[in-house]
């Protein structure tokens, strides 16, 4: 098997190819949804560092893996018939299940909160900012670009996921939610 190299140097002028042939520049919407997708997922590699409990991490780890599903199928335009893995309606029942799952578990959320908390939690805050972006750049790319509508979905889901997933996380280690001590209502006194 030949060794695959790491620079090619066919984005050395500023495009990219998508998958299925078609040349983009690097600032095309679907390279920033997918650009964003992966750095979602780096930010998970992070989280995973930290000693969280062994369900969580599976959950996590899925997460990683399906995350490269998604990212190829933003790389590759619905038009295209080239073989790829799709994201679902099976992907998202599955998100939906396990933030389900969490929530009962959960004290009930009576008032916004804040991010924070132990690392991990942190860290899965700022995955759901990143993945709300992703998120936003997904849907820009859909009206240049044919983006598979359960891409949208899935990303909307997995941010709400990583929401309840911080909330485990703290939950997990015995840290409470920080709840939102807002200025606005301390003004009068």
């Amino acid at each position: 098997m030949k060794k695959m190299k790491i620079y090619t140097k066919t984005g050395d002028s500023g495009e990219t190819g998508l998958l299925g042939g078609d040349r983009v520049g690097k600032d095309d919407y679907c390279i920033h949804a997918y650009g964003t997708v992966d750095e979602c997922n780096a930010i998970l590699g992070i989280v995973q560092t930290f000693t969280i409990e062994s369900d969580l991490k599976q959950k996590l780890n899925k997460i990683q893996n399906l995350l490269f599903v998604v990212g190829s199928d933003l790389a590759t335009p619905d038009t295209v018939s080239t073989a790829v893995d799709r994201i679902g309606e099976d992907e998202i029942s599955l998100l939906e299940k396990w933030i389900d799952e969490y929530e009962e578990k959960l004290p009930q959320l009576k008032q916004f909160i804040i991010q924070g908390g132990t690392p991990a939690a942190s860290y899965l805050h700022l995955a759901r900012t990143v993945c709300r972006r992703a998120e936003r750049w997904a849907v820009t790319a859909s009206k240049d670009n044919i983006v598979n509508k359960h891409v949208l979905k899935l990303l909307n889901r997995l941010s709400d996921f990583l929401f309840v997933a911080a909330r485990m996380a703290n939950f997990q280690a015995g840290v409470n939610d920080i709840p939102w001590d807002n200025p606005r209502l301390k003004k009068g006194k």
